[in-house]
């Protein structure tokens, strides 16, 4: 998943669990999936730099206009805007230092050439810039390009107009809406309330761990690109104080533990190696709405890593769905798919309902797959051993970019 890790609130202590009174399950499960009460909320944008060419500087005042005539507002000063278009160069991208984990940043550069490898060159500036997204705007002879760049390595191009900026600016917003109207569920709170019997996991977690090394011998944990080679140690510790630091592998997995949670890898971590409980694998217990936070339950005397950023995609789906028993995700895709329309970024509420939605309409929710536009595989299964089943052969392993 992403390589960023924000950061994380802690609570001690055992005390009666939110999920143990079946109203308040339902009352929290609805609260969840009502879009109206968690959407629309990042409405405010900020511009961030100076534009040292005519294209950057042309292209930057259209987006400014495309996100004024959608209603979004310019953030006033002192105040942390939802979304940050980081105007830099190339030579020296400068990143814009966040104040909020709920700060999505986009930054805009410009090269004098494509490059033939357009993602080496690209993804090193995407990373320096400390970035959520990468406009790269490249001019060559068949002309000017523009090429979102993403945390996950994928590359989508949209050429510059020949006459028809409004059309090309609409397909710019489209593409930048969904950082500019959802919201993360990336915190976390952690009770050392793990039953001194699951220390050491069960079955459950011994299945995951089998199912790590099927997802490694089949390669579907590609690793991050390595950020310590491309940040310098200022950057570095930007990066550790503001959001953690992880990224050794992509995907994730989780199994059901009971009714009300389950088993997931954590945030950061080695995918192809889960072992440590609390450490390699979380069990997630509940989700908090006001503070945008999933409950982990660790073992005492621990000091646990972070939840996956798609725990609550994980959460709603078990909470609505009894049969299902496990869940994959990976960078890959497979035809014949229904897939999100909208590209929301992992760990968005917006994500993890819209994926909720397609799942609660297909035939067997239990034992489905659900393309991730631009990104990757839900799949769903009444345990890790059916799912890997049911995909094995059937993986393409690189994901259309739309």
């Amino acid at each position: 998943m992403l390589v960023w890790m924000p950061p994380i609130s802690s609570a001690g202590g055992g005390g009666p669990r939110r999920d143990e009174d079946p109203k308040n399950q339902g009352d929290l499960l609805q609260t969840a999936l009502t879009p109206e009460s968690r959407t629309a909320r990042r409405t405010t944008f900020a511009v961030n730099g100076s534009a040292t060419d005519d294209l950057q500087k042309w292209f930057v005042e259209g987006v400014e206009r495309e996100l004024l005539g959608h209603n979004h507002a310019r953030s006033e000063e002192g105040e942390s805007p939802e979304l940050v278009i980081n105007v830099i160069d190339a030579a020296r991208p400068r990143p814009f230092r966040r104040n909020s984990q709920g700060t999505f940043v986009v930054s805009v550069v410009q090269v004098e050439h494509e490059a033939d490898d357009l993602l080496r060159a690209a993804y090193p500036v995407l990373v320096r810039s400390l970035s959520n997204l990468l406009i790269y705007l490249t001019k060559n002879e068949a002309g000017a390009k523009a090429h979102f760049v993403t945390l996950e390595q994928g590359v989508a191009t949209v050429p510059l107009p020949d006459g028809d900026k409004t059309r090309f600016f609409a397909e710019v917003y489209r593409r930048l809406a969904p950082l500019a109207s959802t919201r993360l569920v990336i915190n976390n709170v952690f009770e050392a309330n793990l039953p001194e019997e699951l220390r050491d996991g069960n079955a459950t977690t011994r299945s995951m761990y089998e199912a790590s090394l099927w997802l490694d011998r089949m390669n579907l944990l590609p690793a991050a690109f390595p950020i310590a080679e491309i940040l310098d140690e200022r950057d570095m510790m930007h990066v550790r104080r503001l959001f953690g630091i992880g990224g050794l592998s992509y995907g994730n997995l989780s199994a059901r533990h009971d009714r009300t949670s389950f088993w997931m890898s954590a945030r950061g971590v080695n995918k192809g190696n889960l072992r440590e409980i609390g450490r390699d694998i979380l069990l997630i217990t509940d989700y908090v709405p006001e503070d945008d936070a999933m409950v982990v339950s660790v073992p005492s005397g621990i000091e646990p890593r972070a939840a996956s950023v798609d725990s609550i995609e994980h959460w709603m789906l078990y909470r609505e769905h009894p049969g299902i028993g496990a869940i994959m995700h990976v960078h890959a895709w497979m035809d014949g798919i229904d897939s999100t329309l909208v590209n929301y970024p992992c760990g968005t509420f917006e994500l993890a309902n819209e994926v909720s939605e397609l799942v609660r309409r297909q035939p067997d929710p239990s034992r489905t797959v659900i393309g991730l536009r631009n990104h990757g595989l839900t799949i769903t299964g009444t345990s890790l051993e059916d799912i890997i089943q049911r995909i094995d052969g059937k993986l393409l392993p690189t994901v259309p970019m739309m």
